[in-house]
């Protein structure tokens, strides 16, 4: 009985293990850590915008464009002449530039309207006036004169006395941008009914009087102006021109006088016994100092409105105001003279207030034609 009772107890102790032994543990708790509050990240600052420099500053000049019309050697050299004066005058700062044609220089005062200011024909003014708004300040004043004329030239020895007979004959020009070289002979050939025939651009004015005196072209249209006699006065004036007292004889020099043509000791003026050559003949003295004995005056023009200074649409009203003011002083003085006013330079004698109104005739002309500058 004890021995049962003892193989008993050891199967249920054995049991006991073996349950134990099988039982799933009892899981050990274990600590989890708090939740970690993100650190706020400050927002990013935004950086301090940097002003653009100041019209007029050195580190934003104003741009000053010339029209190549004349050596553009000469115009730079002027140019910066005017440029100090202005400089000196306002405190602001200009760039002088002479863009590669008429067109590029209504392109350039276009693209950047709130820092260019430039000297532009009637044309070049009228078609830049319509495209971006382009604003006139001033016209030239040359010898007393508020326009100027084409002169249609011709060799001296030519076969051609008059605009109809230049049917089918080789045209040189400077520039179909230039309103005395190009735009207003184009009209009035048309109305004459004149259609020249190889037509040649040659670059410039100077070029085209070069052109005519090699006899690379049968005929070349160029910028004129009135001569001064011999007393230095011009041979006639706006008064007479406006009351129909000029006749075409006049427009030329008297022929006992050419023969004796000849640039004077200095080589800055082209003289025939005291008269004064004014017209783009004069341009090319120097190296053709007989241009007078070779290339003579075929014709000229209806009157055209003098060249402009104008400015960029968007140029600021203050500054355009201290430059006006700085031009007008500086159109009275020698310096003024030997630059703008050179008869090498753009023959600007002196400067009068425009209005855009004084171009209407020239834009009448423009769509007339249906005209437009190609870069």
């Amino acid at each position: 009985m004890k021995r049962s009772l003892f193989v008993v107890l050891s199967v249920v102790m054995m049991a006991s293990v073996l349950l134990a032994a099988c039982a799933p543990a009892t899981p050990v708790a274990t600590e989890v850590p708090p939740t970690e509050v993100p650190t706020a990240v400050p927002p990013t600052a935004e950086p301090t915008a940097v002003p653009e420099p100041a019209i007029g500053s050195p580190e934003h000049p104003i741009k000053v464009l010339f029209v190549p019309s004349v050596d553009a050697n000469i115009i730079v050299t002027g140019g910066q002449v005017m440029a100090d004066a202005l400089n000196k005058a306002t405190g602001l700062t200009f760039e002088v530039t002479v863009p590669t044609s008429y067109a590029a220089t209504i392109e350039e005062m276009c693209a950047s309207p709130a820092d260019t200011m430039a000297f532009i024909p009637g044309l070049g003014y009228a078609i830049a006036s319509q495209l971006c708004g382009v604003d006139v300040a001033f016209k030239a004043i040359r010898y007393g004169y508020p326009v100027y004329w084409a002169e249609y030239i011709v060799a001296r020895d030519s076969k051609f006395q008059t605009l109809a007979e230049l049917q089918g004959a080789k045209w040189g020009y400077g520039d179909q941008g230039s309103t005395s070289g190009y735009m207003v002979p184009t009209v009035e050939l048309a109305a004459a009914g004149v259609v020249p025939g190889e037509q040649v651009q040659t670059g410039g004015h100077n070029q085209t009087v070069t052109a005519v005196y090699n006899g690379e072209v049968d005929f070349g249209t160029v910028f004129y102006s009135v001569p001064l006699n011999a007393d230095g006065k011009p041979v006639f004036t706006y008064d007479d021109f406006l009351a129909g007292k000029v006749t075409p004889e006049m427009y030329e020099l008297p022929a006992e006088v050419i023969p004796n043509c000849a640039p004077d000791a200095e080589g800055k003026k082209l003289l025939c016994d005291g008269w004064r050559v004014l017209d783009a003949r004069a341009n090319i003295r120097v190296e053709a100092p007989d241009v007078m004995q070779k290339v003579r005056i075929l014709a000229v023009s209806a009157a055209i409105p003098n060249d402009t200074l104008s400015f960029g649409p968007d140029f600021p009203a203050d500054v355009r105001t201290q430059i006006e003011d700085a031009l007008v002083a500086f159109a009275q003085t020698e310096e003024w003279k030997t630059s703008i006013g050179s008869a090498d330079f753009y023959g600007w004698s002196g400067i009068d207030a425009a209005t855009d109104a004084e171009y209407d005739m020239v834009r009448n002309m423009v769509q007339a034609t249906g005209y437009t500058i190609k870069p």
